[in-house]
């Protein structure tokens, strides 16, 4: 489908039909999902690895290969792969003829914890700061690559996985086709919503009360109650906060959350300090992200894109009436579209 066409394409309505699906008697290729423990170099460390694609795909190209990593808090697998509306992002991707792939970063999700996370938390120092994650990345990319017999990958992040594509891409121009930015985080001007404050031990609780909160800042009043379908946020967090049995246990629930990102958050951003060079981004770059995004504000987004010298064909897009989770709300369809947009044009 060429750019014109994606542009389009209706937005995706709550309930409503997908895109993917096809008219009555059409033949769309049936969606296969395949999943993957990988080793890491750390003995006993495996990551979770979800890929989706059509059927009938047999021959892969980096431009249609695509890499997806979570934020600071929650795993890429119950937000790029959760069906609302009958529709995952994921799906969305491989039903437009994708190799689609997300990554849960040591930590978090079904990739294994480290041992300090079964530890009190004060117990030891923030766990999986970015170097780590980066070399995660690096080391589900290979895999990629290998299993594909691919020079170079397209590549996702959001909010805290911004920074971590960032860097892998500005370390390692050569691997990456296209980048995504989802909610880039940059050089910070305003509190962060992810840090409590204070010490900080290896991990953090974080209860579906406190997330639920978290989502509602920036949003206008008029505006809450219709900013997510009915039951999009409790089949999320049903979900997300089952990845973590011990976390279950706890009255209330709650999630264990690696804290490296926030301790990366107080050296780098709030220091003013980069932990990327974005000259070094040699790869087509989109920053896209929504209006009322309080977690990484469009400021940071703004000071960010200048600084692309380097980046053929990069774009800033804002999108209207979104926050930090866009991809778990009622305007989540243009979001879809912006990302989906830039990603056919590798091929167009």
């Amino acid at each position: 489908m060429n750019r014109r066409a994606i542009l389009a394409a209706p937005a995706l309505a709550a309930g409503a039909a997908t895109l993917v699906n096809q008219p009555a008697g059409a033949q769309a290729p049936r969606i296969v999902t395949e999943e993957f423990m990988v080793p890491t170099p750390d003995a006993g460390i495996e990551l979770f690895l979800r890929n989706k694609r059509p059927e009938n795909l047999t021959a892969f190209t980096p431009g249609r290969t695509l890499l997806m990593v979570h934020g600071a808090t929650y795993p890429a697998h119950t937000a790029f792969d959760l069906p609302l509306g009958g529709l995952s992002w994921m799906d969305y991707i491989a039903g437009r003829g994708f190799d689609v792939w997300c990554l849960d970063l040591r930590g978090y999700g079904r990739s294994t914890r480290p041992p300090e996370m079964s530890q009190p938390p004060e117990a030891n120092p923030p766990v999986v700061r970015g170097e780590q994650a980066v070399a995660d990345i690096g080391t589900a990319a290979a895999f990629i690559r290998q299993r594909r017999s691919l020079p170079r990958l397209t590549q996702l992040g959001y909010s805290w996985g911004t920074a971590l594509m960032g860097r892998f891409a500005a370390d390692n121009p050569q691997l990456v086709e296209r980048l995504v930015l989802y909610a880039p985080v940059w050089l910070r001007q305003t509190p962060s919503l992810a840090d409590p404050g204070g010490p900080l031990g290896a991990y953090r609780w974080v209860t579906q009360e406190a997330a639920r909160a978290r989502r509602g800042a920036g949003v206008p009043e008029r505006h809450r109650a219709t900013l997510s379908p009915p039951g999009w946020f409790e089949h999320w967090a049903g979900v997300t906060w089952a990845t973590d049995p011990e976390g279950l246990r706890r009255n209330p629930a709650a999630l264990r959350a690696p804290n490296g990102s926030v301790a990366d958050g107080r050296e780098f951003w709030a220091a003013g300090r980069p932990f990327f060079d974005p000259e070094k981004i040699t790869a087509p770059t989109l920053l896209v992200l929504g209006e009322w995004d309080q977690d990484t504000p469009p400021y940071m987004a703004q000071t960010l894109f200048p600084l692309l010298t380097n980046s053929p064909g990069k774009r800033l897009v804002v999108l209207g009436e979104g926050t930090h989770g866009m991809w778990m709300e009622r305007n989540r369809g243009a979001l879809f579209q912006a990302v989906q947009v830039f990603l056919e044009e590798a091929s167009a």
